[in-house]
Formats: structure tokens, sequence, C-alpha cells
């Protein structure tokens, strides 16, 4: 009982001290807010502040999602697709699930108030979202909600947050966003770009061509994209020509919307035959985006290109009208873009010309610097028959292949007339047996029409020869 009493007596004098020590701090502000001046006032409790973080080993940095109230920020858009891509939805409590329609990607995000540990380079930065209610504050009417990010690390990493980790969330942030946008295919119309989303299904991955050349683009492409100090030190733009050359169907366009879901490039299609002068190109080729493919397709026949030596040797009139910029566009004004001065108008630029007949073209359009790879798109070979055949169904063998195979090493056929046969019917067995049957009637007709030349070519020798002994 004694001990008891004792205990109590020893709570009750903590509680005094306590109550004592409440009242004191009380007196003493009331005194300081009557008698010190507010200038101060300030400086006192900012001093204890100073001291109360130099006893803290935080440190915070605050993320806001508006700048100064209005402008979005952009740093805080990187940060909340860079958390999106660290969070863990099993031990995450709560998680926050937007869209902006019903075509774009579900984006799961952290809650009001839910904190995230990540962990960069050894170093733990804890990630805490806060939404604060400004209804109240008469500063804030514009805007009945803040939101923020609050960034706290050990202060030791002060400099390394700054320097290295904000700027590493910023660039895995636009790799992230620059690899689910959805890519645009701009056409000329009225002299201006037209853009549509490019909805192009084509990878390498499903492209029917040789494995070795396949891997060689995309070892190009990759290389390509990584060099943008290179093409700077070396003073070139930084682009790369590629010019795709083969028969009709054989994958020219599918491989160039390989390569734009590849590298994440908008298309631009530019047709020749709609613009009218050297200005109207400049002016069309200036005003694309960067990161993107120019294409001009057939280039051999879309429009007559005017050889550079032609203005040579012609007449006042002529000489006059070109240097208007009116008339045709020539092969100069292509070329200028293509490689000269205004070919360093924008960064990340691709340059595809097509053409079902390489030897037609001028070889000033051929040459390195200008077309730096030149790809050969040939007929269907049996490793690109395989590689449509388990596209369309699904399939790595069947008891038909030795025998299409060996009629594709005889027959001419291309790719797309291959995919138009696998098209037919979603029964593998039944397409892949027609198939069979349109490769030995396509042999049969390749061989009457052989046999109709031979026999042509045979009287024609004949016809000669009875000329030749009419004449002795």
């Amino acid at each position: 009982m004694a001990s008891y009493d004792k205990a109590f007596e020893s709570y009750k004098k903590a509680l005094t001290t306590a109550a004592s020590v409440a009242a004191s701090m009380m007196l003493v502000r009331s005194v300081v807010n009557e008698v010190v001046p507010p200038e101060v006032r300030e400086l006192l409790f900012s001093g204890f502040g100073y001291l109360r973080s130099r006893a803290s080993s935080d440190h915070t940095i605050i993320v806001e999602k508006k700048n100064d109230g209005f402008a979005n920020n952009y740093v805080y858009s990187a940060v909340k697709t860079y958390l999106a891509t660290r969070m863990n939805t099993d031990i995450q409590q709560r998680l926050r699930v937007s869209s902006m329609d019903e075509n774009d990607k579900m984006m799961v995000s952290m809650d009001d108030g839910d904190e995230m540990l990540d962990v960069y380079e050894g170093t733990e930065f804890k990630w805490c979202l806060v939404c604060k209610d400004n209804s109240n504050d008469s500063m804030n009417s514009s805007q009945n909600e803040s939101q923020f990010f609050q960034l706290t690390f050990d202060k030791k990493h002060k400099d390394k947050a700054l320097k290295s980790y904000l700027p590493f969330i910023l660039a895995t942030a636009k790799a992230i966003k620059a690899q689910e946008r959805t890519l645009m295919i701009h056409m000329t119309e009225y002299g201006n770009w037209s853009p549509i989303d490019l909805h192009h299904p084509s990878t390498f991955d499903t492209l029917a061509m040789d494995h070795k050349l396949k891997q060689s683009i995309i070892d190009d492409l990759n290389r390509f994209m990584k060099r943008k100090d290179y093409y700077n030190k070396i003073g070139k733009a930084w682009k790369r020509g590629y010019l795709l050359y083969g028969p009709p169907g054989t994958g020219k366009s599918s491989l160039i919307a390989a390569m734009a879901n590849h590298l994440r490039f908008d298309i631009y299609d530019l047709e020749l035959t709609a613009v009218m002068s050297n200005s109207d190109l400049r002016r069309l080729l200036v005003s694309m985006g960067n990161r993107s493919i120019l294409v001009i397709e057939d280039i051999d026949c879309t429009i007559e290109l005017k050889q550079r030596e032609e203005g040579e040797g012609h007449d006042e009139s002529n000489s006059t009208e070109q240097n208007k910029g009116e008339g045709k566009v020539t092969l100069s004004g292509l070329l200028n873009f293509v490689d000269g001065l205004w070919s360093t108008s924008g960064e990340e630029r691709i340059i595809v010309f097509t053409t079902n007949y390489k030897e037609r073209l001028d070889p000033a359009l051929l040459r390195p610097g200008r077309m730096d790879m030149h790809i050969h798109m040939g007929y269907c070979t049996p490793e690109s028959f395989r590689i449509l055949a388990n596209n369309y169904h699904s399939i790595e063998y069947h008891d038909t292949y030795p025998e299409i195979e060996k009629l594709i090493m005889e027959v001419t056929v291309t790719p797309a007339e291959v995919a138009e046969v696998l098209m037919r019917n979603d029964d593998a067995d039944v397409v892949l047996h027609d198939l069979v049957d349109f490769l030995k009637s396509k042999m049969k007709d390749a061989n009457e029409i052989k046999t109709e030349h031979k026999e042509a070519n045979k009287q024609l020798d004949e016809e000669k020869d009875d000329k030749d002994n009419e004449k002795n």
C-alpha cells in the first residue's frame, strides 16, 4: 500500500510539472506575441526551424502538380508515370486507377496519403502523395485542392537526388510515354500535313523475311538511336536513309510499319505528285516533327525527277521559271533535304525510298550518305513461308511443309500471294493443301509461258535463218 501511495504521489508530481511547463510556455508565447515585434518573431521562429532541420537527418523535396497554381508541372507528370511502373500492387493497400478513354491504357497509381519506397543505386527514396484542401484558403481560391508528391531521403544524398535520381525519373518517364503513345501517319493534303492515328500491327516478329537480313536492320536502327553525340561529333545530321527495292507484294510497306513500331516514330507519307515546286517541298519537309520516318514510295514512277545537269543549256525562259521555284520538283530539291543544308532542320529522322526497279533510279539518290542501307525485298522463301504460317495459323510444322518449301524454291511467289491463300480458311489443314495446289498451278503457268517463249524464239530464229538464206 505504501508503494502504491508513493507511485501515485510521483505521478501527481509529474502531472503538476507538465501543467506548469505548459502554462509557462503559453505565458512565454503570449509575452513574445505582445512584446516582440513581428520581424523579430519571424526571425526567431525561422531560427528554431533551422535548428530542428539541422537536428533531423531527413531532407524533403516537394513536386507540385501545378506550377504557381496554374500551369501543369511536367516533373509531377513524369514522377506519376515513373512510380506507376515501380508500384508493387501486392503491397499497396489503396490504388488509384485512371484512363483517358476506352482505348487508352489503364494507369494504376498511388492514392492520397499513400507512401512508397523506391531504391535507386542503393539509396532509399520515400515518396508520398499528398492532397491538400484549399477551399478555406483565400490565397488559393482558384483551386479547391492541390496535389503534390513529397520525396523524403537522407540529407547526405541531396546532390544525388537532384542531379541523378530526378533526371533519371524524367528520362524514364519520357521513354515510357514514347513507347505507349499512339503513333501518327501524316499525309499531304492541300499543301499541308494531315495526321491520323497509325494502328498498323506489323512488327519485326511478324515480318516475313530472312532472319539475318531482319536482324541486320534491327541492329542498324538500334545503333542509329544511340548515336546522337556521335553524329554531332562528326558534323552530320542525325538521320539515316534506307532504300527498299524489289517486286510488288514483297513486304516493303510492312517493313516501314515495323520500323515505326520498333522506334515509336511517326510516319510522314510524302506523295511527290501532290507537291508543286521545290519551295513547297521544302516547306513540307521542314515542318516535319522529330523522331519521324519520311516515306517516298515508288520514287521511280511517282514523279519524273529532273536531273541536276538538265538546268545547263536550257533557254532563258526555262531558267527563269526554275529560279522562281515553279514547275516540277527537281532532283536537286529533294537531295538538298536528304543531305544538304536543309537536312539539319530536324533530329532523329529516318528517310525511306521504295522502288520496284532499283536500276531506274538516278545514281545520285543511291550513294552512301543519302541511302545508307539498300534492302532487297525478294520473293517468298521457305523461312518467310514458315513465319507467315505461324502468324496466320499459329503452327510450327505440318505434313505439307516439305512439298510447299520445295515448290517455293522453284516458283517465284510473293509473300503477299502466300498470305492471301493462308487467309482463305481458318482450318490450317485446308489452307495448306490449297497452297500446294496454288503453287502447282503457278508452276504450270510458268512452264507454259517458258514453252511459249521458247517456241516464239525458235520461230524468230527460223524466220531469221530463212531471210539470211534468201539473201545468199
